[in-house]
């Protein structure tokens, strides 16, 4: 098994860009960060997401309010997900604080970006968003 990178942060044994620390949590600069200012809050005790344990889960989501609230400034996304299929690829909790601007470009994560075929009518053979509509449908 290998070891959880977040754990080897916190014990010392692999380099990250720090932001803040605190007693039971750190906050980091992740490798790839999305907008600046993108900063990762994680527990130092392990836990593998926030249903696993809530008082910690709790604790690292004060750490992340308090944070954003003296260090971080104007609108942002809170994130954090549990398992695959939910975007989760570090199997240890971590809440992701990313800064948001007007258009600036970037999805939230549950936008599946998916088309399906519009009740238009047998005349389109358009693929449509979710919201969207074509000319045909709009004319009706």
């Amino acid at each position: 098994m290998t070891a959880c990178p977040f754990c080897e942060i916190n014990e010392g044994r692999a380099p990250a860009e720090f932001v803040h620390e605190w007693s039971d949590a750190i906050a980091i600069v992740p490798l790839n960060p999305v907008v600046d200012g993108h900063t990762l809050v994680i527990p130092k005790i392990h836990v593998t997401d926030f249903a696993e344990d809530p008082a910690v889960s709790a604790a690292t989501m004060h750490r992340a309010a308090d944070l954003a609230d003296r260090l971080l400034s104007g609108s942002m996304n809170l994130i954090t997900s549990r398992g695959r299929e939910a975007t989760q690829s570090v199997f240890h909790l971590h809440l992701h604080l990313v800064p948001r601007a007007e258009n600036d470009g970037l999805a939230l994560p549950w936008y599946s970006g998916r088309r399906k075929q519009s009740s238009c009518g047998p005349e389109c053979s358009e693929m449509h968003t979710e919201t969207g509509r074509c000319e045909i449908a709009r004319n009706r």
